[in-house]
């Protein structure tokens, strides 16, 4: 299993993503600062490795905290929180792993805790973040896997597996992988995804490690690609879901639903729970990253441009929900009309999480799980 972050006594260790496929470097961050900047700079990315890395961050705070008291502790710690809120402002995963680790904190306050059980809790609520991200991706890929057909031919675009989250079986990736463990016969159009080419250095390092037969293109491709018939179904991951079932993804995701449903093909969207935004009506809500100039302009650090040239850069676009044919989660599989569809697995009890919850109502010992 790939590495893509995981806690350690040092500190969190994280594999460079800017550095694939050619170098695999390992960082150690030891600092909440570290992080958060390991999360703007894209050193990890996508949207579930992004909220347990943040996790894992104010878990680093609070562990390398010289705070005296629990109301320091605290100060402190929701410093952190803002420090880590301020690294990405699209994908929601982030938020809500922040939002989920403050609630630990308030747990633990209102069993007021000494300051050592205290932060050895808030340090567990990160590990079980960790641990059920992993859980998660397998709940996805078995319900995406029985939308594949077999044979397949799958077209998918950014990076959306193990490198995406904690480091298990990836989101929409993971559907793939699960089909091909489930003995179907997949092949893999990979998009390049410019303009930090996350296909062609992650998804397609990530492919030939497992043997999966996949083919890169570019990303002006896909449509050429449909209309010869070589694409039975497009599977893409979110950084946001908003409650009418627009979709928050990698700029060019938009691009391919119109061409999908141009020429009937299903457009699949594989996203945990976590990343449903049920609180914004429309993608229109949805904030959109602009990222800097360089990454259209450069490609490893030379210029392919003009020097001077005016760049737009937003990092990610909307697809309207008429595009989407299903959203995959770990609770199952959303059709429209997505209103209603999303809010009934929001509501559903998540059974990944239920025993730690438990085990945390059932004393003052911290929440159990494991790195």
């Amino acid at each position: 299993m790939i590495k893509t972050v995981e806690w350690t006594d040092e500190g969190v260790r994280v594999i460079d993503q800017r550095k694939l496929p050619h170098e695999e470097v390992y960082l150690l961050l030891r600092t909440p600062e570290e992080v958060a900047e390991a999360i703007r700079a894209m050193i990890v990315r996508g949207a579930p490795a992004i909220g347990v890395t943040a996790a894992f961050g104010l878990a680093l705070g609070v562990k390398r905290s010289s705070a005296l008291t629990v109301e320091e502790l605290e100060t402190e710690f929701e410093a952190f929180c803002q420090l880590m809120a301020r690294a990405r402002p699209t994908a929601v995963n982030l938020f809500w792993a922040i939002e989920r680790m403050r609630r630990a904190w308030a747990e633990a306050r209102r069993r007021n805790l000494p300051l050592p059980l205290l932060k050895e809790w808030v340090i567990q609520e990160a590990r079980n973040i960790y641990r059920e991200d992993i859980e998660t991706n397998w709940r996805m890929a078995h319900h995406g896997a029985t939308l594949i057909p077999d044979p397949a031919r799958i077209l998918t675009h950014c990076n959306t597996g193990a490198l995406a989250t904690a480091g298990g079986m990836g989101t929409a990736l993971g559907v793939v992988r699960a089909a091909v463990l489930m003995g179907k016969r997949v092949h893999v159009y990979v998009d390049e995804t410019r303009p930090f080419l996350q296909g062609a250095r992650l998804t397609a390092w990530e492919l030939l490690k497992e043997r999966i037969p996949a083919t890169l293109i570019t990303d002006n491709m896909a449509g050429y690609m449909m209309y010869r018939g070589l694409v039975d179904c497009v599977l893409v991951g979110a950084d946001r879901i908003a409650a009418n079932g627009d979709v928050a993804n990698k700029i060019g995701t938009y691009t391919l639903a119109i061409l999908a449903k141009e020429h009937g093909i299903p457009f699949y969207v594989v996203a945990p729970i976590s990343t449903l935004d049920l609180s914004i009506a429309s993608g229109e809500h949805i904030p959109i990253e602009e990222r800097p100039a360089i990454e259209v302009t450069h490609i490893n650090g030379r210029p392919i441009a003009p020097e001077g040239i005016a760049v737009a850069n937003p990092a990610f676009d909307i697809t309207p929900h008429r595009y989407v044919t299903a959203i995959v989660t770990e609770r199952g599989i959303a059709r429209p009309p997505y209103p209603e569809s999303l809010s009934a697995l929001a509501a559903q009890p998540d059974v990944a999480q239920a025993p730690a919850a438990e085990r945390a109502l059932s004393g003052d010992a911290p929440p159990s799980g494991s790195s």
